[in-house]
């Protein structure tokens, strides 16, 4: 069964979602997202997918000490992402507790310190986030676009033993019009060991069923499950 991994993202320390990645088009579902994420365990989650979006438009962790609640109150494997610029800031994630990381904007504008940050912490805490607009890497929490197409900027990472990928579709991020299945299946087929993390679009349990049929190893969800479109009993947790 692929991987289940839900999604908080937090603005002002409540649980939100953005629209196509647009912070003037922000829903507020939680108002604590330690609740959310003892919400999810007590559902059978295992993984969870933290994004500090106050930290990915400052450019540094804003929501540690709320990453740091959730790890002590959870036996949750975290990931965590957005904001993370320096040595300070990853030293910052790992000391709250993240197990780890969700690197994105220092891999498109800084690679020999996300290679550092790679061999330091090692490929299994690492995670490469690709964030995708028209087929481009997009960087500083969707809000700045580059000229590198998807497949040439993983395979360079994934030649430095990158192996595991958060990817999303942005123009798919919580419009619930389903998941990039093409885009993902395309990327599965060009590096077929690699364990991708597709995330955006999730509208329904049949699409993490579609997802899991197209081999895709992992997926991220939030505002499907916020809005009750997940039947969490179907999911075999």
């Amino acid at each position: 069964m692929i991987e289940l991994i839900p999604a908080i993202d937090i603005i002002d320390g409540k649980c939100v979602r953005l629209t196509k990645g647009d912070y003037n088009r922000k829903n507020i579902y939680r108002d604590s997202p330690v609740d959310v994420a003892k919400e999810f365990e007590a559902k059978g989650f295992r993984r969870l997918h933290i994004v500090d979006l106050d930290g990915a438009k400052s450019r540094h962790i804003v929501n540690g000490r709320i990453l740091e609640e959730i790890k002590s109150m959870t036996n949750l494997v975290v990931d965590f992402g957005g904001g993370i610029k320096t040595d300070e800031d990853i030293s910052t994630a790992f000391s709250c507790g993240a197990d780890m990381v969700t690197i994105g904007s220092v891999a498109v504008k800084e690679k020999k310190l996300f290679l550092r940050w790679l061999e330091t912490y090692g490929p299994d805490r690492i995670i490469l986030g690709a964030d995708v607009r028209d087929g481009f890497v997009s960087v500083s929490g969707w809000l700045e676009d580059t000229s590198l197409e998807l497949l040439p900027f993983l395979e360079d990472y994934i030649r430095h033993e990158v192996k595991n990928v958060l990817c999303t579709d942005i123009s798919k991020d919580g419009t619930l019009s389903g998941p990039a299945t093409m885009l993902y299946q395309q990327v599965m087929q060009h590096f077929p060991t690699l364990h991708l993390i597709a995330s955006g679009g999730v509208s329904c349990t049949e699409d993490i069923f579609a997802l899991d049929e197209a081999g895709i190893p992992a997926v991220v969800f939030g505002k499907a499950y916020y809005e009750g479109k997940i039947e969490v009993d179907r999911l075999g947790i």
